[in-house]
């Protein structure tokens, strides 16, 4: 079964480290994808540019409106995603459980409903 690990962090977090711990942050989660590929789970991933360059479409009473930016303020910031493929939930959880991002922010684990 396919779930979706959402990444959600402060993304002026990554700003306010040194550059060490900036490598060290992006060596973890080079390691992370490398378990999952070695697994065989990965199925895609990607990180997302920052939250400014977001465009929101909303539909109100039938009109359309265009918006800059997030719909929604939040402490966190969706960042980036692992589509992963496992045996089950647990398994998911099991994964988002190791994800670096879970250390420094939120991992949501939702499943994928195939169409």
């Amino acid at each position: 079964m396919q779930y979706l690990l959402l990444l959600y962090a402060d993304e002026a977090g990554w700003t306010k480290m040194s550059k060490a711990e900036q490598e060290q942050g992006y060596a973890a989660y080079m390691a992370y994808t490398e378990a999952l590929k070695k697994a065989g789970a990965l199925k895609s991933s990607n990180r997302l540019q920052p939250i400014a360059t977001a465009t929101t479409i909303r539909t109100t009473n039938g009109k359309q409106q265009v918006l800059d930016g997030p719909y929604v303020e939040s402490k966190e910031q969706l960042g980036g995603y692992y589509l992963i493929d496992v045996p089950d939930l647990d398994a998911a959880l099991s994964w988002a459980s190791r994800c670096p991002g879970a250390g420094h922010g939120i991992v949501e684990v939702r499943p994928i409903w195939s169409m």
